[in-house]
């Protein structure tokens, strides 16, 4: 797993081959010790990102059957669960996931992916409340605005929420064009079409640019992803526009 971080960050190789490398790695981790509750942890975050939720819950399954508290194992089960029309129970493992290491290295995940949890379940001002819990513990992650905004746009709160998603966009605008445009594996198509309905009604619209390209950074890039950005109405509120590199740690941390 650490190859797909690192790979992801720097940008050394593109998503697809990383996912790729990231599952054979699993795999072979899970044969030469089919008892280590991390290699199938492992294993299942690694299906899960490509879309295999059967395969994933199962995974996390036995995981959890090998170490009852392995936080990171509680994490995939619930994000397998959320992105399989199951939230309410993903957010139980979640919440579990976050009791056992509330300071771990997945945390500023698992907090975000609470609020997506509620979101999927149609409880907004739950929702809301819980990407505000979000930002106010990483204000430097643009995930939890996303989902804060498509709440506060199923709200009817429209300059909240417009105010949210500027941001959100103006932290991270590669990715949130690629999240937008082209549906990540691991989100189903109903809920990716209730997000991106739920960012109309905050004010946000399509541009008929293509999709900015998500391999290694040349110098036209930034440029590139500036010029093609999906943008709000009114678009509120500046922020920094972040690099390749850090636009690809967010692919890593999403739902």
């Amino acid at each position: 797993m650490a190859l797909l971080q690192g790979t992801t960050a720097f940008q050394t190789r593109r998503p697809p081959e990383v996912q790729s490398l990231s599952e054979e790695l699993a795999r072979r981790a899970v044969a030469l010790d089919g008892a280590d509750a991390e290699a199938r942890s492992c294993l299942g975050w690694a299906l899960w990102r490509r879309g295999d939720y059967d395969g994933a819950l199962a995974e996390a399954e036995r995981a959890l059957a090998m170490a009852p508290n392995l936080a990171f194992a509680h994490g995939v089960r619930g994000s397998v669960l959320m992105c399989s029309g199951r939230p309410k129970d993903g957010l139980a493992s979640l919440e579990r996931s976050i009791r056992l290491d509330p300071r771990g290295p997945n945390s500023a995940v698992r907090l975000h992916q609470v609020a997506l949890c509620y979101y999927f379940s149609r409880e907004y001002e739950a929702a809301a409340e819980a990407a505000r819990s979000a930002i106010r513990s990483y204000p430097g992650d643009p995930l939890p605005r996303r989902w804060l905004a498509a709440a506060l746009g199923q709200l009817g709160r429209t300059e909240e929420g417009k105010e949210a998603l500027g941001k959100a966009i103006s932290m991270a605008p590669t990715f949130f064009q690629r999240h937008a445009r082209d549906r990540l594996p691991w989100v189903r198509p109903e809920d990716h079409a209730h997000i991106l309905d739920d960012w109309r009604k905050a004010g946000w619209r399509e541009e008929q640019a293509p999709l900015v390209s998500v391999g290694p950074p040349t110098d036209r890039h930034a440029t590139h992803a500036a010029d093609c950005q999906p943008h709000l109405s009114e678009q509120a509120g500046e922020g920094r526009e972040l690099s390749g590199a850090e636009d690809h740690r967010q692919a890593r941390n999403a739902p």
